[in-house]
């Protein structure tokens, strides 16, 4: 079956419910039946065959069924488990509202399809550094093992929100979320 093929009849096997939420993908153990040609860029377009998928309504559908074993990314259906590519993150956090202040703040976070997670206990976010330049890439946790790179106009707006908070012996810069402080990194 060619690939194209293999990306409608994925489609086709997303079960349909009167049930709102996200699909069981955790629970779905199917025969692994090799990679296709998707990907998800760092920015997080999603392209099949080299081509930029431009109709959000499937790249949405599609999210709702991405799973992460160990470093390799499926998309995963009751019958079907097909790898694909993620240069990144499989998703990317696009917009930040801020409620509250202080360590009452709440940080929610919209993803570029649509998914809201609100940082926290249970979505914590992480900075990681690039050991050669330095430069950091934040995240925040979606479900699961998945995880939105935050955009970089998000996190500049999170440093706008930074404030200066001891952590053994060190000054951190960092944010405040449903009452979890994240660091951000060290004060200059």
């Amino acid at each position: 079956m060619t690939d194209a093929g293999k990306a409608g009849d994925l489609l086709a096997q997303i079960p349909k419910g009167e049930q709102k939420g996200l699909p069981p993908v955790h629970l779905w153990n199917p025969d692994f039946c090799g990679d296709i040609d998707m990907r998800i860029a760092r920015d997080g377009t999603w392209y099949y065959l080299g081509t930029p998928i431009g109709r959000k309504p499937m790249v949405k559908l599609f999210s709702t069924i991405i799973r992460r074993d160990g470093d390799d990314y499926f998309l995963v259906t009751p019958v079907e488990k097909v790898g694909i590519t993620v240069d990144d993150a499989p998703f990317v956090a696009v917009t930040l509202e801020v409620e509250g202040e202080g360590e009452q703040q709440v940080l929610r976070f919209t993803t570029q399809v649509d998914d809201q997670v609100e940082a926290g206990a249970e979505h914590p976010l992480r900075i990681e550094l690039d050991p050669q330049t330095e430069e950091p890439a934040p995240y925040v946790h979606v479900r699961s093992n998945l995880e939105a790179l935050i955009h970089r106009n998000v996190f500049y707006q999170l440093v706008d929100l930074a404030v200066p908070r001891e952590i053994d012996g060190a000054t951190w810069l960092g944010v405040w979320s449903a009452g979890e402080f994240f660091p951000i990194g060290p004060q200059p």
